[in-house]
Protein backbone atom coordinates (compact mmCIF):
# COMPACT_ATOMS: atom_id res chain seq x y z
CA UNK A 1 0.00 0.00 0.00
CA UNK A 2 1.08 3.79 -0.76
CA UNK A 3 1.14 6.14 2.03
CA UNK A 4 -1.35 8.92 2.05
CA UNK A 5 -0.51 12.63 2.62
CA UNK A 6 -2.88 13.12 5.65
CA UNK A 7 -5.38 15.99 5.02
CA UNK A 8 -7.23 17.83 8.12
CA UNK A 9 -10.52 16.30 7.26
CA UNK A 10 -12.53 15.56 9.72
CA UNK A 11 -13.54 11.48 11.35
CA UNK A 12 -16.70 10.24 10.69
CA UNK A 13 -17.08 6.39 11.89
CA UNK A 14 -19.08 4.21 9.40
CA UNK A 15 -21.25 2.40 11.66
CA UNK A 16 -23.12 0.33 9.50
CA UNK A 17 -23.73 -3.52 9.81
CA UNK A 18 -21.00 -4.02 6.96
CA UNK A 19 -18.90 -1.52 8.68
CA UNK A 20 -18.49 -4.05 11.69
CA UNK A 21 -15.10 -6.33 11.50
CA UNK A 22 -16.48 -9.86 12.89
CA UNK A 23 -13.90 -12.04 14.70
CA UNK A 24 -14.07 -14.93 16.97
CA UNK A 25 -14.28 -13.11 19.99
CA UNK A 26 -17.40 -11.05 18.94
CA UNK A 27 -18.90 -13.73 16.44
CA UNK A 28 -21.85 -14.47 18.69
CA UNK A 29 -22.80 -11.44 19.30
CA UNK A 30 -23.09 -10.58 15.48
CA UNK A 31 -25.29 -13.59 15.09
CA UNK A 32 -27.44 -11.94 17.89
CA UNK A 33 -27.96 -9.07 16.19
CA UNK A 34 -28.91 -10.58 12.74
CA UNK A 35 -30.98 -13.25 14.06
CA UNK A 36 -33.54 -10.31 15.17
CA UNK A 37 -36.64 -10.66 15.29
CA UNK A 38 -36.02 -14.11 15.86
CA UNK A 39 -34.45 -14.08 19.21
CA UNK A 40 -35.60 -16.86 21.97
CA UNK A 41 -35.79 -14.13 25.07
CA UNK A 42 -37.36 -10.22 25.09
CA UNK A 43 -33.85 -8.83 26.26
CA UNK A 44 -30.44 -9.70 25.30
CA UNK A 45 -26.73 -8.64 26.99
CA UNK A 46 -23.65 -7.41 24.92
CA UNK A 47 -20.91 -6.88 27.19
CA UNK A 48 -17.15 -5.70 26.85
CA UNK A 49 -14.38 -2.92 27.11
CA UNK A 50 -14.59 0.32 25.83
CA UNK A 51 -13.97 0.69 21.87
CA UNK A 52 -15.33 -3.44 21.48
CA UNK A 53 -17.80 -2.29 19.49
CA UNK A 54 -21.13 -2.56 21.76
CA UNK A 55 -22.64 0.40 20.77
CA UNK A 56 -21.71 -0.16 17.01
CA UNK A 57 -24.02 -3.31 17.04
CA UNK A 58 -26.66 -1.95 19.53
CA UNK A 59 -26.85 1.20 16.58
CA UNK A 60 -27.46 -1.32 13.97
CA UNK A 61 -30.02 -3.48 16.57
CA UNK A 62 -31.89 0.09 17.20
CA UNK A 63 -32.19 0.90 13.58
CA UNK A 64 -33.93 -2.59 12.79
CA UNK A 65 -35.82 -2.95 15.68
CA UNK A 66 -36.81 0.67 15.47
CA UNK A 67 -35.98 0.66 19.15
CA UNK A 68 -35.27 3.99 21.46
CA UNK A 69 -31.32 4.06 23.19
CA UNK A 70 -31.28 5.23 26.20
CA UNK A 71 -28.57 5.72 28.64
CA UNK A 72 -29.04 3.67 31.66
CA UNK A 73 -28.40 6.17 34.50
CA UNK A 74 -31.32 8.03 32.88
CA UNK A 75 -33.59 5.72 33.04
CA UNK A 76 -37.48 6.93 33.76
CA UNK A 77 -40.70 6.01 32.79
CA UNK A 78 -40.72 4.92 29.12
CA UNK A 79 -43.17 3.55 26.56
CA UNK A 80 -44.55 0.33 27.07
CA UNK A 81 -44.27 -2.36 23.76
CA UNK A 82 -41.27 0.21 22.59
CA UNK A 83 -37.81 -1.99 21.73
CA UNK A 84 -35.15 -0.27 23.64
CA UNK A 85 -30.94 0.42 23.78
CA UNK A 86 -30.29 0.61 27.32
CA UNK A 87 -26.67 1.48 27.60
CA UNK A 88 -23.40 0.86 30.01
CA UNK A 89 -25.98 -1.01 32.58
CA UNK A 90 -22.45 -1.19 34.94
CA UNK A 91 -20.91 2.04 34.26
CA UNK A 92 -22.05 3.25 37.38
CA UNK A 93 -24.56 2.09 40.16
CA UNK A 94 -28.32 3.06 39.20
CA UNK A 95 -30.08 5.08 41.51
CA UNK A 96 -33.17 3.54 42.96
CA UNK A 97 -35.74 5.02 40.03
CA UNK A 98 -33.48 3.65 37.44
CA UNK A 99 -33.16 0.25 38.78
CA UNK A 100 -37.25 0.26 39.39
CA UNK A 101 -37.70 0.82 35.30
CA UNK A 102 -35.02 -1.48 35.04
CA UNK A 103 -36.68 -4.09 36.85
CA UNK A 104 -39.94 -3.14 35.25
CA UNK A 105 -39.12 -3.40 31.93
CA UNK A 106 -37.32 -6.83 31.91
CA UNK A 107 -40.62 -8.05 33.72
CA UNK A 108 -42.64 -7.47 31.57
CA UNK A 109 -40.73 -8.73 28.73
CA UNK A 110 -39.87 -5.59 26.98
CA UNK A 111 -37.67 -6.35 23.72
CA UNK A 112 -34.49 -4.89 25.08
CA UNK A 113 -30.89 -5.11 24.32
CA UNK A 114 -28.19 -3.91 26.86
CA UNK A 115 -24.73 -2.86 26.58
CA UNK A 116 -22.05 -3.59 29.56
CA UNK A 117 -18.45 -3.85 30.15
CA UNK A 118 -18.90 -6.46 32.28
CA UNK A 119 -20.72 -9.97 32.14
CA UNK A 120 -24.26 -9.78 33.64
CA UNK A 121 -23.38 -11.70 36.69
CA UNK A 122 -20.79 -9.07 37.82
CA UNK A 123 -23.65 -6.53 37.87
CA UNK A 124 -24.04 -5.38 41.50
CA UNK A 125 -28.09 -3.80 42.21
CA UNK A 126 -29.16 -2.64 44.96
CA UNK A 127 -32.67 -4.08 44.44
CA UNK A 128 -32.61 -7.23 45.12
CA UNK A 129 -34.64 -8.60 42.90
CA UNK A 130 -33.05 -7.42 39.90
CA UNK A 131 -30.22 -10.30 40.72
CA UNK A 132 -32.41 -13.71 39.35
CA UNK A 133 -33.45 -11.26 36.11
CA UNK A 134 -29.53 -10.55 35.43
CA UNK A 135 -28.93 -14.00 36.04
CA UNK A 136 -31.34 -15.40 33.50
CA UNK A 137 -30.49 -12.66 30.67
CA UNK A 138 -28.74 -14.28 27.50
CA UNK A 139 -24.67 -12.80 26.92
CA UNK A 140 -22.67 -12.42 24.10
CA UNK A 141 -19.16 -11.13 25.02
CA UNK A 142 -17.40 -9.26 22.13
CA UNK A 143 -13.33 -8.82 21.81
CA UNK A 144 -11.08 -11.36 22.27
CA UNK A 145 -8.34 -10.06 20.29
CA UNK A 146 -6.15 -11.89 17.52
CA UNK A 147 -3.56 -10.12 14.93
CA UNK A 148 -6.29 -10.47 12.44
CA UNK A 149 -9.19 -8.32 14.18
CA UNK A 150 -6.78 -6.09 15.60
CA UNK A 151 -5.11 -5.37 11.92
CA UNK A 152 -8.51 -5.01 10.25
CA UNK A 153 -9.75 -2.70 13.49
CA UNK A 154 -6.70 -0.42 12.79
CA UNK A 155 -7.31 -0.31 9.38
CA UNK A 156 -10.89 0.32 9.53
CA UNK A 157 -9.66 3.23 12.61
CA UNK A 158 -7.48 4.94 9.76
CA UNK A 159 -9.77 4.55 6.93
CA UNK A 160 -12.56 6.41 9.07
CA UNK A 161 -9.77 9.37 9.14
CA UNK A 162 -9.38 9.44 5.38
CA UNK A 163 -5.66 7.57 5.72
CA UNK A 164 -4.08 4.58 4.02
CA UNK A 165 -1.25 3.23 5.86
CA UNK A 166 1.26 0.55 4.50
CA UNK A 167 0.92 -3.38 6.57
CA UNK A 168 4.55 -2.57 7.42
CA UNK A 169 2.80 0.18 9.85
CA UNK A 170 -0.23 -2.20 10.57
CA UNK A 171 1.83 -4.83 11.72
CA UNK A 172 4.41 -2.50 14.01
CA UNK A 173 1.46 -1.14 16.37
CA UNK A 174 0.05 -4.60 16.70
CA UNK A 175 3.11 -5.80 17.97
CA UNK A 176 4.07 -3.26 20.56
CA UNK A 177 0.95 -1.79 21.53
CA UNK A 178 -1.52 -3.23 24.05
CA UNK A 179 -3.77 -5.25 22.76
CA UNK A 180 -7.50 -3.79 23.87
CA UNK A 181 -9.68 -1.75 21.33
CA UNK A 182 -9.14 1.21 23.44
CA UNK A 183 -5.70 1.38 23.05
CA UNK A 184 -5.46 0.92 19.47
CA UNK A 185 -7.98 3.53 19.05
CA UNK A 186 -6.41 6.00 21.05
CA UNK A 187 -3.04 5.41 19.31
CA UNK A 188 -4.56 5.74 15.70
CA UNK A 189 -5.76 9.35 16.78
CA UNK A 190 -2.86 10.61 17.91
CA UNK A 191 -0.88 9.22 14.91
CA UNK A 192 -2.93 11.02 12.82
CA UNK A 193 -2.55 14.24 14.80
CA UNK A 194 1.31 13.64 14.39
CA UNK A 195 1.31 13.08 11.04
CA UNK A 196 -1.00 16.33 10.81
CA UNK A 197 1.26 18.76 12.61
CA UNK A 198 4.44 17.37 10.36
CA UNK A 199 2.89 17.37 7.40
CA UNK A 200 3.89 13.78 6.22
CA UNK A 201 1.95 10.48 6.27
CA UNK A 202 1.76 7.74 8.59
CA UNK A 203 4.73 5.72 7.97
CA UNK A 204 6.58 2.95 10.24
CA UNK A 205 9.61 5.79 11.15
CA UNK A 206 6.27 7.99 12.87
CA UNK A 207 5.13 5.09 14.31
CA UNK A 208 8.11 4.25 15.58
CA UNK A 209 8.64 7.27 16.94
CA UNK A 210 5.22 7.33 19.24
CA UNK A 211 5.58 4.09 20.32
CA UNK A 212 9.49 5.04 21.69
CA UNK A 213 7.91 8.32 23.38
CA UNK A 214 5.04 6.25 24.99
Amino acid sequence: MIAQIPLPLPTSSRLGRADFIVGPGNRAAVTLIDSWPDWTAPAAVLYGPSGSGKSHLAGVWAERAKAAVKHAADLATVAPDVPLVIENVDAAPLTHEAETVLFALLERGQKMLLTAHEPPAAWKPNLPDLRSRYDSLLAFPLWAPDDALLEALAKKLFADRQLAVPDAVIAQMIRYLERSPGALRDFVAKADAAALAAKKPVTTALIRDLLDRD
